[in-house]
C-alpha cells in the first residue's frame, strides 16, 4: 500500500501536483515530500541528485512541468522543450539511481499527431506530425515518455507514464496570457458578469472538439496506476503508456455555452477567427483504463462549477497588475 511509502511529488504547487497531493492526505498518507521552486530547481542536476540522495523517496509523481495554452505555447517555444527536457532528465535519472521502487510520469494528450484517427489509442503515438503550435511542449513529453520506456528495457525500472487529456479544476491557471480554454473562457465570463460587459471574445471558430477530465479524477487515476501490481499493468498496456480521459468530448462553442450558464451571465459570443483552432478534434481512447475497472467519475457541469467556485475564491491572484500578469514564475508549475 503507498500509504506506507515515502512519496515525492515534483510540482506539487500545480494543477495536477496539488489534486496528487489532496488525494494523498485525505487517504492517510503521512511521509509525502515536496518542495517549492525556490527549495528545488528541478533543472539543475546536481541539486536533484542531492535531493534524491538525502531523502530517497520510494515513488515518484512527477507532475513538474512548464505549462500553457496556445498562446504561451506558441510564444515561449525554446523554454517550454529546454525545461520541460531538463525536469524530466533530472527527475528520471536520479529517481533511478536511488533506487526508487515506481516511477509515475504525467504526459500529456498533446504528444499525439494533430489528424490522429478519434479517438486516439496509445499506439497511435509517432504516426503523424504534431499540432505545430505546441510541437516544442509535445516533443519533450514524448521524450519523457521514451526515457522511461527505455529505463525500463535497459535498467528494469519501474515507470508508468499517463497521458491525459484536457485538464481543468481548482489552481488551474487563469492568466489569459498562458492559460488553456476552460480556465480562460471562466476568467472572461466571470469578468463580463461582474464589469457587465456585452460579449465575449472566444478565439478561433468554435468547431473544435475537446474532452476534459477534472482533475481530481486524474489524481485517483494516477493513485490507482501507482498501486497496481507490476503483472496486472503490462497484461493491460506493455508499453506502460495510460490513457486517462472520459471518453466524451464536445464543441467548444457547447464549452463557451456551459460555462457562460455557470457563470449565470448574459453575453455575446463572438469567434475571433483569425486565431488558431489548433487541433481539429482530440478524444482519448481509454479502453486500457476501463479494462483495469477505473472511470472518471466528475460530470462536466459538476467539475466546472467546482473550478468556478474555486476561482472566485482567490480570484485577487488572477487580478494584479498587467505587468505582473503572464510572468515565468506563474507559468513555471
Amino acid at each position: 500500500m503507498i500509504n506506507e511509502k515515502r512519496i515525492f511529488i515534483a510540482g506539487h504547487r500545480g494543477l495536477v501536483g496539488s489534486a496528487i497531493l489532496r488525494r494523498l492526505r485525505a487517504s492517510g498518507c503521512s511521509q509525502v515530500i515536496t518542495r517549492t521552486r525556490n527549495e528545488l530547481d528541478l533543472t539543475n542536476q546536481a541539486a536533484v541528485n542531492l535531493f534524491f540522495e538525502k531523502e530517497r523517496p520510494e515513488l515518484v509523481f512527477l507532475a513538474a512541468a512548464r505549462v500553457g495554452g496556445i498562446l504561451a505555447n506558441n510564444i515561449y517555444r525554446a523554454d517550454f522543450i529546454r525545461d520541460n527536457l531538463l525536469i524530466q532528465t533530472n527527475v528520471i535519472d536520479a529517481a533511478f539511481r536511488s533506487r526508487v521502487e515506481r516511477l509515475v510520469f504525467l504526459g500529456s494528450s498533446c504528444i499525439y499527431p494533430k489528424h490522429a484517427p478519434q479517438p486516439i489509442k496509445e499506439e497511435y503515438l509517432l504516426t503523424g506530425p504534431l499540432e505545430p503550435t505546441n510541437e516544442p511542449y509535445a516533443i519533450a513529453k514524448i521524450a519523457g515518455l521514451k526515457m522511461c520506456q527505455a529505463f525500463g528495457a535497459q535498467y528494469g525500472f519501474d515507470c508508468i507514464s499517463i497521458m491525459p487529456t484536457n485538464l481543468y479544476g481548482p489552481r488551474d491557471d487563469f492568466d489569459l496570457q498562458s492559460s488553456h480554454v476552460l480556465a480562460a473562457l471562466i476568467r472572461k465570463f466571470h469578468e463580463a458578469r461582474v464589469k457587465g460587459y456585452g460579449q465575449v471574445e472566444i478565439w478561433g471558430t468554435g468547431q473544435p472538439r475537446r474532452e476534459f477530465l477534472y482533475v481530481d479524477d486524474l489524481a485517483d487515476a494516477c493513485i490507482f496506476l501507482a498501486e497496481r501490481r507490476a503483472e496486472a499493468l503490462d497484461a493491460a498496456a506493455p508499453d506502460r503508456v495510460f490513457n486517462v480521459g472520459v471518453g466524451d468530448d464536445l464543441e467548444i462553442r457547447e464549452l463557451a455555452a456551459l460555462i457562460q450558464e455557470v457563470v449565470e451571465t448574459k453575453c455575446e459570443l463572438v469567434f475571433d477567427t483569425s486565431k488558431p483552432d489548433g487541433t481539429p478534434r482530440k478524444l482519448l481512447d481509454v479502453s486500457r483504463m476501463k479494462a483495469l475497472g477505473w472511470t472518471a467519475q466528475t460530470p462536466l457541469s459538476e467539475g466546472i462549477r467546482k473550478t468556478y467556485e474555486w476561482f472566485v475564491n482567490n480570484e485577487s491572484r488572477y487580478t494584479q497588475p498587467d505587468e505582473l500578469q503572464g510572468s515565468q514564475e506563474n507559468r513555471f508549475r
